[in-house]
């Protein structure tokens, strides 16, 4: 790091441009990520599901296409010839979307029946034979058309509400919203870092570095999801996902190498010097932070969803630019501004005053408090030294108030019900939603999204009377079960092996009923086919296929997770002690994530303020959850603990390295964690229910993390353990590559417990 250091000092020009020309050319692209995201992927390849859904595309393609329809709804003061003419001209409309048409018996008939019920909801199918990620775009296309985006579009001089529904306009709908709540959420998150970053610098340019970078990540990383999307399937959470948490990781990472080169500078070295210990410091801190978010965002490709991967993919993308952009832009632009970012402006002396820092630490003995007074330091100890000492010296019930406190708030977890789910996702005023009910009122809720029951014959043809009696008594089990509706007649294959039912639901397909419908199919279907296979797909098919799935790969999730994390941590930490310690801390602030799901969307304790309340959390939110606040948890973890042992290494006195460690990093920690957890919070208003989770969710678990975790539970656990916090076995030490992150003067092997005090000093 300090060789990269010198080369990025010495070319610094050079790298400005290279990522400004990067910048140039992601720009255009980046504003277009949202353009080729999906909703497809979340389903299990192995699945049942799966396997009929293959089929029925290949054998029934009447069945398979994905299904396209335009709905009209008259309005209040419409004629008995407004949806007459209202069919026409959307008719004429979606002309020139060349993919569909309405098909000329279903425009007679539609014509027929405006006319002998003016004032009824009418849904008009669309001739489309195209797949369910080319039916996006050309919901896209005739959503533009047909003049919908957030509000229903209009006919007839605004007498009839059009409306486009279909899995394919579902995901488009979510597209757009998807592109509007990270735009909305990046609009109100950049003014509050603004100002957390004057008041951590009191310097505008020191503020802009973070918050240039930050953007610089977010949009490098759009191109390259955009590029992405272009040979693989993406998510459409992908791009919220992305800025979630680019924005803040790249702010954070920037803060933490700018304020390590400040405080040297106060400290009294060169700049160039002063850069060169701050990216052997921070920087080592930054990388090794990266390599964790992104190892933690691996884990989740352990599920088999190609969703599921695509979100973590987005999210790896984007940690990954803003640890580049930390370890290589912001140095060349420190190099570039010199003392106007290496020391307080003038900013610093109207921050005094208001703030009123008395202490020499106060905030943190780092170099922006001292530097704001000359480098005057008072003798009364700082706030975090004092705070320090009040917990280090009740360790023990500091730790078992800690504790209590991290499993009330883990406790609701205990009663977290999961299931996917996508509709519902979108606030109950969103145009998508309100043509699916004018749907599933005119034809039932089950029709919205209908279930397959898949035949496939042990021998004969279709035609065969023993595969006729099957046939029939699956239809007569399928009529039996009090959630079906209506069965359409069966579909027989090309080859007369399998036949296909179409089924509807009388509930919706997303709900808890249609879910226990389908599992009672699947276990009473077999005994009524006996002398066939039967398996059962469909919409509510999917949902309960993919949510144990993920339920069922939790585990694996979670076991490499901390596998990954320990090793990094022992690798960075030399300690046996101290990783097992994070990982578990970790998990509690997880669990207090989940348990606040459960009490604020499932139990509704914030329904009064716009954040609705679900019968269920989605299941995408279990690994999410874990893999993000895990990951970026880590962050403060590894930037904490490195502080403490490079004043351990230097002093030799563990109480005294843990105050010191503290107190110096806690201002700039909390700075950082404040910054992720108002990125996390402005991602509360978005439209799209499980983007509201997962920034909620975050932000407590970043919540607890950096106050209850960091300010108590570390210091006092590191108090009790004493010079054990150190312990590493000797064998174990010599196999260690050694990759220091305190200063590089220093040199230390300490290989056991009894050896702790052990040092070589410079």
């Amino acid at each position: 790091m300090q060789a990269l250091s010198g080369m990025l000092q010495r070319r610094r020009k050079l790298v400005v441009v290279v990522w400004a020309a990067a910048l140039v050319l992601a720009a255009p692209f980046a504003a277009r990520q949202t353009s080729r995201l999906t909703g497809g992927g979340f389903e299990d390849p192995n699945a049942q599901s799966t396997a009929v859904a293959h089929v029925v595309a290949r054998d029934f393609p009447s069945v398979g296409n994905a299904h396209l329809s335009i709905v009209l709804v008259p309005r209040a003061g419409a004629s008995g010839r407004s949806l007459p003419q209202a069919l026409v001209g959307v008719g004429r409309r979606i002309a020139s979307v060349h993919e569909v048409s309405i098909a000329p018996e279903e425009r007679e008939a539609a014509l027929i029946a405006a006319q002998l019920k003016p004032h009824r909801t009418m849904v008009v199918p669309l001739d489309f034979s195209g797949s369910e990620e080319r039916a996006i775009d050309v919901a896209k296309k005739l959503r533009s058309r047909l003049g919908i985006g957030t509000h229903a579009g209009s006919a007839d001089g605004g007498t009839v509400a059009v409306h486009l529904v279909g899995q394919g306009a579902t995901w488009a709908a979510f597209q757009q919203q998807s592109s509007t709540d990270s735009a909305t959420a990046q609009a109100r998150a950049f003014p509050v870092i603004a100002v957390v970053l004057l008041f951590a610098f009191a310097s505008v340019a020191a503020m802009v570095l973070p918050l240039g970078l930050g953007i610089a990540a977010v949009t490098i990383a759009g191109l390259l999801i955009y590029a992405l999307s272009q040979i693989t399937t993406m998510s459409v959470y992908v791009t919220s996902m992305a800025s979630l948490i680019g924005i803040g990781v790249a702010v954070d990472y920037s803060l933490f190498v700018l304020a390590r080169y400040r405080e040297e500078i106060a400290a009294g070295q060169a700049p160039s010097d002063a850069l060169g210990t701050a990216m052997s410091t921070s920087g080592v801190a930054v990388i090794f932070s990266g390599l964790t978010v992104v190892a933690s965002l691996l884990s989740v490709f352990v599920i088999n969803s190609t969703a599921m991967r695509s979100i973590a993919a987005g999210a790896i993308i984007v940690v990954a630019v803003s640890a580049l952009a930390a370890a290589t832009l912001l140095p060349a632009l420190i190099a570039l501004l010199g003392d106007r970012v290496g020391r307080p402006g003038r900013l610093a002396g109207v921050l005094r005053r208001i703030v009123r820092r008395d202490e020499p630490g106060g905030e943190g003995a780092d170099e922006t408090v001292v530097a704001a007074r000359g480098g005057q330091a008072s003798a009364r100890p700082g706030f975090w030294e004092r705070w320090t000492r009040v917990v280090m010296r009740h360790p023990g019930a500091a730790i078992l108030a800690a504790i209590a406190v991290l499993l009330l708030l883990a406790a609701p977890a205990l009663d977290m019900r999961v299931a996917n789910f996508a509709l519902d996702q979108l606030p109950p005023q969103a145009e998508i939603r309100q043509g699916t009910n004018a749907v599933a009122q005119l034809l039932g809720p089950g029709a919205v999204g209908p279930t397959t029951v898949l035949v496939n014959f042990d021998a004969g043809k279709a035609g065969d009377p023993a595969n006729k009696r099957i046939v029939n008594r699956v239809v007569a089990t399928l009529r039996a079960n009090r959630s079906v509706s209506y069965v359409l007649p069966a579909l027989i294959s090309p080859s007369a092996r399998a036949a296909e039912l179409t089924t509807v639901l009388k509930v919706d397909p997303e709900s808890s009923a249609a879910r226990h419908a389908v599992e009672r199919l699947r276990r009473s279907l077999p005994a009524a086919a006996a002398g066939a296979e039967v398996k059962v797909g469909g919409t509510t098919a999917v949902l309960v296929d993919f949510d144990r799935l993920v339920t069922g790969s939790l585990w694996k999730v979670a076991l490499l997770l901390l596998a990954m994390s320990f090793v990094a941590l022992l690798f960075l930490l030399r300690s046996l002690v101290l990783p097992v310690k994070a990982v578990l801390m970790t998990m509690l602030s997880v669990a207090a994530a989940y348990g606040t799901l459960v009490m604020v969307f499932q139990w509704g304790w914030l329904d009064f303020i716009g954040l609705r309340k679900v019968p269920t959390i989605e299941s995408i939110m279990l690994p999410l959850v874990l893999v993000v606040t895990f990951g970026l948890s880590m962050d403060y973890e590894i930037f904490l603990l490195t502080r403490i042992r490079e004043r351990y290494l230097r002093t030799g006195d563990n109480r005294r390295a843990v105050s010191e460690g503290l107190s110096t990093s806690a201002r700039t920690i909390t700075s950082v964690a404040l910054i992720m957890i108002t990125v996390c919070l402005a991602f509360l208003g978005a439209g799209i229910g499980a983007v509201q989770r997962l920034g909620l969710a975050v932000a407590v678990a970043l919540l607890v993390d950096a106050t209850i975790v960091r300010l108590i539970v570390i210091p006092a656990a590191m108090v009790l353990l004493g010079k054990w916090n150190w312990w590493l076995p000797a064998w174990l030490d010599r196999l260690l590559p050694v990759a220091h992150a305190e200063a590089p003067p220093i040199k230390l092997r300490v290989t056991d417990a009894s050896a702790a005090e052990s040092r070589v000093a410079p």
